[in-house]
């Protein structure tokens, strides 16, 4: 009974002892699980995070920038007027032409004025070197660039048509604008054909954007 018994207390030592180590080896493997559920949910995180920081950054910056086509598509083109002031901007980043299109009578002048940054108004005009999108006959611009704060430059309009221009350092990146001088046929515009093909996608698009607005103005929207 004796031996019996010990066996017993023996076995359920053992028993207990087993249970014990088992249970603890449950514990660690849970802590263990956890810890790297916590890691890779914190790595997770990061990645994600970072990831969504990131693209936040893009797509805000990305806004900023459609947010001025967006604005200049929306801009109300003026009547005409024998002159008019276009500023030339550098804001966040981004660069252009403030209004993106004016209108002039025949005869009137345009007035562009740095207001920061480096900048140049200058005509899609084959003396410049550039497809030409300017009417038959039209005299070439170029304001050279300016880069002094307040400095201006002026270009009177003596041809009617519309007259697309760009800034030399600027233009990949969608610096354009447009004069509309009288009142044109849209019908008749070299400006308002398919942009050319050899410029960059983005020249191109901003092309479209300011055809788009220089065609509602002389209502043909179509």
């Amino acid at each position: 009974m004796t031996t019996n018994s010990g066996l017993t207390r023996r076995r359920v030592l053992q028993l207990t002892g087993g249970t014990a180590v088992i249970g603890l080896a449950g514990c660690t493997g849970s802590e263990s699980d956890g810890s790297d559920s916590g890691a890779e949910s914190t790595a997770g995180s990061t990645e994600d995070g970072g990831g969504s920081g990131h693209d936040e950054g893009e797509n805000s910056s990305e806004g900023e920038s459609g947010h001025d086509d967006e604005e200049g598509h929306d801009e109300a083109v003026e009547e005409p007027s024998d002159t008019a002031e276009v500023a030339m901007v550098t804001e966040d980043g981004g660069y252009h032409f403030e209004p993106h299109v004016v209108r002039v009578n025949v005869g009137g002048t345009v007035t562009w004025t740095n207001e920061s940054g480096s900048h140049s108004a200058t005509a899609y005009h084959p003396d410049n070197d550039q497809p030409q999108l300017v009417p038959d006959g039209a005299a070439a611009w170029d304001s050279g660039l300016r880069s002094e704060e307040g400095a201006t430059f002026e270009h009177t309009f003596e041809t009617e048509g519309v007259y697309h221009y760009y800034c030399t350092p600027h233009e990949t990146v969608g610096m354009l604008g447009s004069v509309i001088v009288g009142d044109p046929d849209p019908h008749e515009q070299i400006a308002l054909e398919e942009p050319p093909e050899e410029k960059p996608d983005t020249v191109r698009e901003k092309l479209t954007e300011l055809n788009g607005m220089v065609s509602s103005a002389l209502g043909d929207d179509h």
